[in-house]
């Protein structure tokens, strides 16, 4: 557990973008699971807004997380998100994570 890395991703569709960020990161989900290094990969909607969405990764190491995002749809992905969303990532390690 100790090489795992965590990506949340918090995403806020830009005005009008809604629809079309669900459909973009919808997309993502089928091939990033499909990734060797890929341990987990959610989308979380905020109960109360539903332009704001949480991206909830988990890769078994740094390695993973580098053949992430040189994957074609990672990089598909990131060119598109930026007209679509406000975007905040995060690389998380492991601090003091139940097992």
């Amino acid at each position: 557990m100790s090489d795992t890395r965590k990506i949340t991703a918090l995403l806020i569709a830009k005005p009008g973008k809604a629809a079309e960020l669900e459909t973009l990161i919808r997309g993502m989900v089928a091939p990033c699971r499909a990734e060797a290094g890929n341990l987990r990969w959610d989308i979380w909607q905020d109960r109360d807004d539903p332009a704001r969405f949480v991206l909830d990764e988990l890769y078994k190491d740094d390695a993973a997380v580098a053949a992430h995002r040189a994957t074609p749809h990672f990089l598909a992905y990131a060119a598109k998100v930026g007209e679509l969303a406000d975007r905040t990532p995060i690389v998380s390690r492991p601090y003091d994570v139940a097992e």
